[in-house]
């Protein structure tokens, strides 16, 4: 099992980014991405059942849009209105079962993706 992300970058503080992140090797009953910045504990940002349903982190609630291509076994993280505390390297998770978003509850890690947002 492998997860490949893509699609970080720098982007001035307002702006936008999609991450991507495809699955091989099975499929998931939930896929999301997690974040961590430097010094800080890796955070639940958003996650998508195979059904669909979406769940976000408050800190990015209407700001982020995950969603999924159950076809292509990937899922994707539209970031919009970036702010500078959203720097951290995004981690794309996947987990068997519909679990708590913990990181103890995630079966499989992508590599990271750095996104950086200047001010």
């Amino acid at each position: 099992v492998q997860l490949q992300a893509s699609g970080g970058g720098l982007v001035q503080a307002g702006g936008s980014l999609r991450l991507s992140c495809t699955a091989s090797g099975r499929t998931f009953r939930m896929l999301g991405w997690f974040r961590q910045a430097p010094g800080k504990e890796r955070e639940y940002v958003a996650r998508i059942t195979r059904s669909g349903s979406t769940y976000y982190a408050d800190s990015v609630k209407g700001r982020f849009t995950i969603s999924r291509d159950n076809a292509k076994n990937t899922v994707y993280l539209q970031m919009n209105s970036l702010k500078p505390e959203d720097t951290a390297v995004y981690y794309c998770a996947a987990s068997l079962e519909t679990v708590p978003p913990t990181p103890g509850n995630i079966d499989y890690w992508g590599q990271g993706t750095l996104v950086t947002v200047s001010s």
